[in-house]
């Protein structure tokens, strides 16, 4: 069962063991029986440290661009399509579930499709200062170089002192942070209960205008005025959309990292080699069929990404909803003024100005999507053909092994980012477009050669 699947969980190993053999084992025995499956199948824990930096040497053999760096024990693996999705990356931290308590550090960017991308992995002792800086500052210098970048993330302190660093590059205007509104609400919840007063801040927080916002504050001022003292201790540039200047893209939380454990899924069980070695299949794999997809719908004529397209869609059903008033004879400044409300909350009339750009409420290309999975994956190496090591010997720290008694814990806590939409369309999985299936698709043929020798 293990072979089969690494993330199976103990309590249903468990059930399997009770049902094979008549009797129970302890938790504690079949999580250790689990750990030396996993170290018979996928190699031993601690040869596993000093194996990754040969196998990391392979790598850059075979895919020139590869950045790795190695101090002590941190090990970190950058990726070169960042320059084609939009101007911000979400970073947070998950925890590994092996024998020794490690953290993996990821920053997740998001293509013009809003499909999410990692574009850096780091594995540490923890969270903390030290450990964030050493992911930052080699995620600003291989992955993400240009000016302008947003950051989001949770207020972990780590973060902040990484990011506010003189010499880290984060400083705006080269860059700029925000923080994740679901975070913030669950600090807010530490200090003032009640749901009412968490879902106040968060459509605060989600206004597009001062107007909206403004409405939202008073109603949590007159709930109790201290729940505004408090958010007003945070700047509004942080957690608010309103004065986020556009650079959040309308992204408020950081769950397009939350979401990349549907990616991980399965190898945090797994030694250290096995873990980098199975992140790197699985990042070819995304390659390759999201390339696969985004070749066949520029093949069936799309001009635009699916996303943009539902939005455009979206956007034409309301546009009824206005009187449209022109101001020159360019086209270019008007007013939209609604006749039927479209919204919870309306102005009722917005300066639009196409010059600009800019709208009182607050674009990609089909094949700017098909340019970030363009770069194709190589198969690494086999192990006797790895490039000799020289390098320090790595091995694991013993402080960080987990408790040899109770019982350990390694379970996820599925949160409703984990539930399935039942109302989502179904489409074909490879060109999105209805009547077939991804298996029937006339476009198949034509991408099959996508990621292929």
């Amino acid at each position: 069962m293990v072979r089969a699947d690494a993330s199976v969980s103990i309590k249903v190993l468990l059930n399997a063991m009770t049902a094979h053999f008549g009797f129970r084992p302890t938790y504690r025995r079949v999580w250790m029986a689990k750990q030396k499956a996993v170290a018979l199948i996928y190699g031993d824990w601690n040869e596993s440290y000093n194996e990754l930096p040969r196998w990391v040497l392979g790598v850059q053999l075979t895919m020139p661009g590869t950045v790795a760096v190695l101090r002590t024990s941190p090990v970190r693996v950058g990726g070169q399509a960042f320059r084609h999705c939009k101007p911000l990356v979400s970073i947070d931290g998950t925890h590994l579930y092996g024998k020794y308590g490690r953290t993996l550090l990821i920053a997740i960017a998001q293509n013009g499709n809003s499909n999410i991308l990692p574009v850096a992995f780091t594995l540490v002792e923890g969270e903390n200062a030290e450990s964030w800086a050493f992911f930052l500052s080699h995620l600003r210098l291989h992955v993400t170089p240009q000016p302008g970048l947003l950051v989001i993330s949770d207020r972990h302190n780590g973060i902040k002192a990484a990011l506010e660093a003189l010499d880290g590059g984060w400083l705006p205007p080269s860059a700029y942070r925000a923080f994740c509104i679901r975070h913030v609400a669950a600090n807010f919840a530490l200090t003032f209960k009640g749901k009412d007063a968490r879902r106040l801040i968060v459509n605060a927080a989600y206004a597009k205008t001062e107007v909206e916002f403004d409405y939202w504050f008073d109603i949590l001022r007159s709930e109790d005025p201290t729940m505004c003292e408090w958010a007003n201790r945070i700047d509004y540039s942080l957690w608010t959309q309103h004065c986020d200047e556009g650079w959040r893209f309308g992204h408020m939380t950081t769950n397009i990292s939350e979401c990349v454990n549907s990616i991980l899924k399965g190898v945090r069980n797994l030694p250290v080699s096995s873990l980098v070695k199975a992140t790197y299949g699985r990042l070819a794999e995304l390659f390759v069929r999201k390339g696969r997809e985004a070749e066949a719908q520029m093949g069936t004529g799309q001009q635009f990404s699916q996303h943009l397209a539902k939005c455009i869609e979206a956007n034409l059903k309301t546009a009824r909803c206005f009187t449209v008033t022109l101001y020159d004879r360019d086209n270019s400044e008007f007013t939209a003024a609604e006749t039927t409300p479209i919204g919870s909350f309306s102005l009722g009339s917005y300066r639009v100005s196409l010059v600009a750009r800019t709208c009182d409420c607050g674009v990609y290309r089909i094949s700017s999507v098909f340019s970030v999975y363009r770069m194709r994956f190589i198969p690494p190496i086999p192990e006797g053909f790895w490039p000799p090591y020289d390098g320090p010997t790595v091995i694991p720290d013993p402080d960080k092994r987990r408790a040899r008694e109770g019982r350990p814990r390694s379970t996820r806590i599925r949160t409703n980012m984990d539930e399935a939409d039942p109302n989502r369309s179904k489409r074909c999985g490879l060109c999105r477009q209805l009547g077939h299936t991804h298996r029937s698709c006339p476009q198949l043929s034509g991408s099959s050669h996508t990621g292929g020798h």
